[in-house]
């Protein structure tokens, strides 16, 4: 079995079906609560046997030693998720002719990023970017949260997250960040090419320098007197948005137009 360094314990329902779903082959094995009976945990049984993943039962106390937070009766023993590197997101660049990217700058709350996460596998993004430092990573709180998203978007964490936006420009990526003073409205720009949209946290933004690494800055248009959304809430609106235009632009070929 793999030792503590290169394996952790991935707990919750959604976590666990979503990597036997997506990565079956990273699952050494799942423990299940001999006192719990329901359909899911009857489905992960099931899904297990099937992706030849071994399974046993656990006493509660077990699974409480082995996941620290909710792990509502089941909890994997995984090999940790592969690590991606600058040449991947590069690659992507090179293969995909419009790819999406999320960019989190200084997310350090683990439910911000799982929930990041789903909305990222919603819209259909390339990759979550974020840096080294100030981030939270992909921890097993985060990996619940994101209810199986982060066995499904790839997470890419860079030295230096400005000068990978730099690289990103460089390769044709149109680099989008997000801040209340932008004079630009969300709905205004484009969104249609390749693009990396830059999140900052709640409380103090983007840093400066992954500020002034992007193209354009844009706000959303808000109406009442709350006056920041929750990072996840807002990644989603302008995610959507992005998507909205792209489905538009590719209607307007279909049907003969420009």
């Amino acid at each position: 079995m793999a030792t503590d360094i290169d394996s952790e314990w991935v707990y919750g329902v959604h976590a666990v079906m979503g990597l036997l779903k997506a990565d079956p082959g990273r699952v050494h094995e799942i423990r299940l609560a001999r006192q719990r009976r329901d359909q899911r945990l009857d489905r992960i049984r099931a899904l297990a046997e099937t992706q030849g993943v071994s399974w046993q039962w656990a006493e509660r106390a077990e699974l409480d030693r082995l996941a620290p937070g909710r792990h509502q009766g089941v909890a994997a023993h995984c090999m940790a998720g592969p690590l991606r590197d600058e040449d991947y997101l590069l690659g992507l660049v090179a293969q995909c002719a419009a790819p999406l990217f999320l960019v989190l700058d200084g997310i350090t709350d683990p439910h911000n990023l799982g929930a990041c996460l789903r909305v990222a596998d919603a819209a259909g993004v390339a990759a979550v970017i974020a840096p080294r430092d100030r981030a939270v990573g992909i921890t097993a709180s985060v990996q619940k949260v994101a209810s199986g998203a982060a066995a499904t978007v790839p997470y890419v964490v860079v030295t230096n997250l400005a000068r990978l936006l730099r690289k990103l420009r460089d390769a044709g990526v149109w680099v989008v960040g997000t801040g209340g003073e932008a004079a630009t409205v969300l709905y205004d720009a484009d969104l249609r090419g390749p693009l990396a949209l830059v999140m900052g946290a709640e409380d103090s933004g983007m840093r400066r320098l992954t500020r002034e690494s992007c193209d354009l800055l844009v706000r959303l248009p808000r109406q009442g007197a709350v006056e920041s959304l929750n990072v996840s809430v807002a990644a989603g609106i302008c995610l959507f948005e992005a998507q909205r235009q792209r489905r538009a632009a590719a209607d307007r070929v279909a049907g003969g137009g420009e």
